[in-house]
């Protein structure tokens, strides 16, 4: 992955609410995330009852206990020292920033009516219009104020505690899976909460057209101006992080076995194969999982 260094980044695209502190899990409101609400996923495996084994698992896939991971920010850093595709290629932070503009320079181009809307970087935890949210929920989007937030201490949680390889572009990945579900929203098929379980059911389904879409962005980045390549290295990263949020492999690794009827975010190589899909076709209409088996 590089970016073209004279390629301007929009900074506005940003909202930093780093520096916050406290741990607190908030388990209602609707977002949608890459891993989804990993407490809730727990929960359902121990029965529902939580307890000292929800705890446990918790705090081994978070890792932060209130701490901060990453970069600590401030308010108007990133517009400050954000600016070209040079510094993108410099710092995580602006990275980010390209990545976002790049999907979303995509999807305004691509789909009639999209809306660019904002990712929120926070630390520890912050306030959306799907409640307080916290790293131990993973990225997400919160349809109810239309904006995608992420601690960015979740790369790392992602390499160390869910096993991937890392990479810079499983980074992209993970940002163009969080704007698919607001491609989503803005098509209307969106389900907030209303999705259920099982290997069949409408949020899997969700889930893996977010990737789909996710796919497909990676096949046009390089279009849009910000990245001048995308090699199969990068891809190899973006299809080893699909496998890492993968349900059954976060199951095996937390409890020692899965179940397919608790799952709402589909099996690590669902999450693989339509990542792919979108990828090799370049095309959002092949993208399609809500007909058929899975």
């Amino acid at each position: 992955m590089s970016f073209d260094p004279g390629s301007e980044l929009d900074p506005s695209q940003i909202q930093d609410r780093r520096g916050v502190s406290g741990r607190t899990v908030a388990l209602g409101g609707g977002g949608l995330g890459i891993v989804g609400l990993i407490l809730g996923l727990v929960l359902s495996l121990s029965g529902g009852g939580g307890g000292d084994v929800a705890t446990d698992i918790l705090n081994q896939l978070s890792g932060l206990n209130g701490q901060q991971v990453g970069d600590q920010g401030s308010s108007g850093t990133v517009a400050s020292e954000c600016r070209t595709g040079a510094d993108a290629q410099r710092t995580q932070d602006c990275r980010i920033v390209g990545y976002v503009n790049s999907i979303q320079a995509y999807w305004s181009k691509s789909l009639r009516g999209y809306t660019v809307v904002p990712t929120v970087f926070f630390s520890g935890q912050t306030e959306t219009g799907c409640g307080t949210a916290s790293t131990e929920v993973g990225p997400f989007y919160c349809p109810a104020d239309k904006n995608v937030y992420i601690d960015l201490g979740f790369f790392q949680e992602l390499r160390t505690r869910l096993g991937a390889k890392g990479g810079s572009f499983a980074q992209g990945y993970v940002l163009a899976h969080e704007y698919g579900h607001h491609v989503q929203d803005l098509l209307g098929v969106l389900t907030p909460g209303g999705g259920g379980q099982g290997a069949q059911s409408q949020s899997v389904r969700t889930e893996l057209q977010a990737d789909c879409y996710a796919g497909v962005w990676a096949a046009h980045a390089v279009d849009t101006g910000f990245l001048t390549q995308v090699s199969q290295a990068n891809i190899a990263d973006a299809l080893d992080a699909a496998a890492a949020v993968g349900d059954d492999r976060i199951q095996k690794e937390f409890q020692g076995s899965t179940n397919p009827e608790t799952w709402t975010h589909g099996s690590s190589e669902e999450r693989q194969r339509w990542f792919t899909t979108g990828y090799q076709t370049g095309d959002p209409n092949k993208c399609d999982t809500f007909h058929g088996s899975l």
